[in-house]
């Protein structure tokens, strides 16, 4: 029999498998949402991380968060961008609420590793608190989505050398193949003459357009709504959070994270993962096309 331990919210109390870092959100949204089967990306884990760890940062400079609290706060989110706790969001990637039962397993899996650095029980939320403590001055509505879009630019950065390295792969057998005569093909039959270096130079120059497109997209992903906290007026977190967060979280990752120009636009605008997916999409139409 698996050993269980007990916490409580608004809604009564209920068991919890003792050696999990999650908690009882985490258990009510695993149960209301079993929909695919679906687990979160990896680097959406590492970008909310990264998140939570500088709003740690900025918290306790601003002293909004205490440096006991805030040291082994700092310590679960390093470990869980570093990849510790990846089997530890069983939420499905199906959910209602804007992303609240996600955020919640973040908050309780961050919560309940620093109860343990602490020396304390998990699940024992009176000392260090999912709520009051790690999700300090923070939304869903606000963290979210900033966490999405870096998660998407850490993916971009990742994908972008190999659309690079297949640009240069075509163009230099496009110098290779340029004098090799062949039959050009329009509807299904052979039409005027074409050299081989030719089809291959358009291959090439079709994935330098692709990429000449990602600056833009990035810029779009690189301005996040960190900081707006519930309604985008940052209300409930201390004064200078969201540009102190935004500036962290920038330094943490590596990107050149701003805050939204506004703050209720970014929340609630989809713009810049729209642009996303259309690049991607523009990149997946050119690759089935070449191949």
């Amino acid at each position: 029999m698996v050993a269980q331990r007990t916490e409580k919210d608004s809604l009564g109390e209920r068991e919890v498998p003792a050696d999990v870092y999650w908690g009882i959100q985490t258990l009510r949204g695993r149960e209301n949402y079993p929909v695919s089967g679906l687990r979160a990306s990896t680097h959406l884990v590492r970008a909310y991380a990264l998140l939570k760890l500088a709003a740690v940062h900025a918290n306790v400079e601003l002293k909004g968060l205490d440096e006991r609290r805030g040291k082994a706060l700092a310590q679960a989110a390093q470990e869980m961008a570093e990849g510790r706790f990846d089997h530890e969001f069983p939420i499905d990637v199906f959910q209602a609420g804007a992303g609240v039962s996600f955020h919640m397993n973040v908050n309780e899996v961050l919560t309940n590793r620093a109860l343990e650095i602490l020396g304390l029980a998990r699940g024992d939320y009176r000392d260090v608190s999912p709520n009051d403590h790690v999700n300090r001055g923070q939304s869903t509505n606000d963290t979210f989505p900033s966490a999405a879009q870096v998660a998407v630019l850490l993916a971009l950065r990742e994908l972008r050398p190999a659309v690079v390295s297949l640009a240069v792969s075509l163009e230099r057998k496009a110098r290779e193949f340029r004098a090799f005569a062949k039959a050009g093909r329009t509807h299904l039959k052979d039409a005027m003459p074409v050299t081989l270096g030719a089809e291959f130079r358009a291959y090439a120059m079709a994935l330098e357009r692709v990429l000449e497109a990602l600056p833009t997209v990035e810029r779009a992903l690189s301005e996040i709504p960190l900081g707006g906290s519930a309604v985008g007026t940052g209300v409930n977190s201390v004064a200078g959070f969201r540009s102190r967060a935004v500036a962290e979280y920038a330094s943490l990752t590596g990107l050149p994270l701003v805050p939204g120009r506004d703050a209720f636009e970014t929340m609630q605008s989809r713009y810049a993962l729209g642009l996303a997916s259309a690049w991607l999409r523009t990149l997946a139409l050119e690759l089935i096309r070449i191949a």
